[in-house]
């Protein structure tokens, strides 16, 4: 008995092994070759305008983002403590002294990394586009930098280029690949912002010129070497500005994108502007937002870089509705992943992001390339007695459905289905030509009572996360 229990033990513990860091414990027998590199697609020319530049970004809506670093080695952990707070900060929260940190690079051998397999997860969860850290703030460059020799390929067992084999996949896939590049935070270098455990004060490293030696010496080049040796770069992801708006800091960097990827978008976080506005982390709007566009970078747990504690996974059905809704107001859901040091997206994640692809098989004209709605109220409203400690009104949200349109199309997302099957309409004068279940074309009944349309809706599509009707309309757009 002893023996079939302890047997059973084993495997249980295989098998949690496996789901958790790859296809098995042993790292020799799961490396993956490298591939042969080939030649990548040429640089994008310069767009004829801003709308052109944006239009792919605005077609896409669903991009995934990939923080992978050194941290996934003490993932959470350091001498046997759990350190607080998300995984690529660890070297900062610990805090782990620079010449400590760097001894992870030679532990670093992500053998089970495989461009191929991520590249393809990530199609097959219905994401258009990938955007890497090519250098977090921890200062470790993961892509082969002659700038500086503390990068994954001369500073590490692995010694092979990360960012050039996704590149190659990408384009291979007709996925398009970008940037994240923190330029201002750099806990590595005497200049760079954020530790001031090993070096001085920032406001000191402002003042005495340091700064600014780090962004011409390392920053800027590592930005040049980014956009010019990996092929057309989709977009360039900054991230938390410090003091980039004074002495042109911030316009170098835009200087160089717009020097050698003109077609290159830049993010919401340089310091200056960019080609369109990023939320805060895992920040919704409440409401549609005043800009030209908008993306959400969100976490598909708590962490942006991988932790042993944090396998709280948002389900299929939490992430339909955040990429319904975010699309519904007019922005694109950049969601993260932080794979183990071996190089593996951890199963459970990957799972949860191919149910949602299969929605989007079935669904997918309701967010490419779809419009906000043209309602609002659909979202909900601010509280008119309740605020919260700062006295700010608290938003009551509604999270019924959700709509997105086509040009001559409206797409109604039911998320919590009534029983009687009868969603009330919003208002609009527009004539109802066509009503049916998205996927299927099965007709939806549309009636009126008391001056309301009303959709008779039935759980029969072909996938139960979420249903889209949609109804076809008069005229191109909705007329209120």
């Amino acid at each position: 008995m002893k023996a079939k229990q302890s047997f059973a033990l084993l495997l249980s513990l295989s098998i949690v092994a496996a789901l958790t860091y790859g296809c098995c414990t042993k790292p020799k027998c799961c490396k993956s070759a490298p591939p042969k590199l080939t030649p990548l697609p040429a640089i994008l020319p310069a767009p004829a305008s801003e709308a052109e530049k944006l239009a792919w970004f605005k077609e896409a809506k669903f991009g995934l983002f990939i923080h992978w670093g050194l941290y996934s080695i003490p993932a959470g952990d350091w001498q046997g403590q759990r350190v607080p707070g998300i995984g690529e900060w660890i070297m900062h929260n610990a805090p782990i002294p620079v010449k400590t940190y760097e001894g992870f690079a030679k532990q670093f051998d992500p053998e089970q990394f495989n461009a191929e397999q991520w590249v393809t997860m990530a199609q097959n969860a219905g994401m258009k586009y990938i955007v890497i850290t090519s250098k977090h703030h921890d200062g470790f460059a993961m892509f082969h930098s002659a700038v500086s020799p503390y990068n994954i390929f001369d500073a590490t067992p692995f010694h092979r280029d990360p960012i050039r084999e996704l590149a190659q996949a990408c384009a291979a896939h007709g996925i398009k690949f970008g940037f994240y590049y923190s330029q201002s935070q750099d806990w590595h270098e005497p200049g760079g912002m954020g530790n001031t455990n090993d070096f001085e004060l920032d406001t000191n490293k402002d003042m005495d010129g340091s700064y600014d030696k780090y962004l011409k010496e390392k920053a800027e080049p590592q930005v040049a070497e980014l956009l010019q040796n990996y092929g057309p770069v989709c977009l360039i992801w900054f991230d938390t500005a410090r003091d980039m708006a004074a002495n042109g800091r911030g316009q170098a960097f835009l200087d160089l994108v717009h020097k050698y990827q003109p077609a290159c978008l830049v993010d919401g976080r340089l310091g200056v502007a960019g080609d369109y506005v990023s939320t805060g982390d895992n920040t919704i709007p409440n409401v549609g937002i005043d800009t030209n566009y908008f993306e959400v970078p969100a976490t598909v747990n708590h962490t942006w870089g991988f932790r042993t504690d944090d396998t709280d996974w948002k389900s299929p059905g939490e992430i339909v509705f955040k990429l319904v809704d975010i699309a519904s107001k007019g922005g694109n859901y950049l969601l993260n992943v932080g794979p183990t040091s071996k190089g593996v997206i951890p199963a459970d994640c990957q799972s949860n992001l191919l149910t949602v692809g299969r929605w989007l098989k079935s669904y997918g004209e309701v967010i490419y390339g779809a419009g906000a709605s043209p309602f609002g109220a659909e979202f909900g409203e601010y509280s008119s007695t309740t605020t919260d400690h700062t006295g700010n009104k608290i938003f009551l949200a509604r999270n019924d459905w959700r709509c997105t349109t086509q040009p001559g199309k409206l797409y109604f997302t039911i998320f919590n289905f009534p029983k009687d099957g009868l969603v009330d309409l919003p208002s609009f004068k527009n004539d109802i030509t066509k009503a049916y279940v998205v996927g299927t074309e099965k007709p939806v009944e549309i009636s009126e009572t008391n001056g309301v349309r009303v959709a008779h809706v039935k759980r029969d599509g072909p996938n139960a996360i979420a249903y889209p009707i949609c109804l076809e309309i008069s005229g191109e757009t909705v007329q209120k």
